[in-house]
């Protein structure tokens, strides 16, 4: 029973795309993950652990090109943005909405 519920544990594994579809996750204007209103937190997670990487990376781009780190977040963000689905939950200067297309 134990190596059954091993191999089925990956099978509810959360991902990314996922998590935005459903609207557990959504995408901030800093180039970061949040937890959307009224979503229940079991995305937080992910979203932590997503928001560490983008950190990381923007942090090198940053240094590279001597840019402030929330410029290149608000940078990520724009082409972010541009692949989204309609439908995806988006933070935009403060206020959430779902992306119209």
């Amino acid at each position: 029973m134990i190596l059954l519920m091993g191999i089925a544990a990956p099978a509810f594994a959360l991902d990314l795309e996922t998590a935005r579809s459903t609207g557990l996750a959504g995408e901030v204007d800093n180039g970061l993950l949040s937890v959307p209103p009224g979503a229940p937190g079991e995305a937080q997670p992910l979203i932590s652990t997503i928001n560490n990487s983008r950190r990381a990376e923007y942090a090198k781009v940053a240094a590279k090109n001597n840019l402030a780190l929330d410029v290149v977040g608000g940078m990520m963000f724009q082409k972010i943005y541009a692949r989204l689905p309609a439908g995806t939950w988006v933070q935009i200067q403060g206020k959430w909405t779902k992306k119209a297309q």
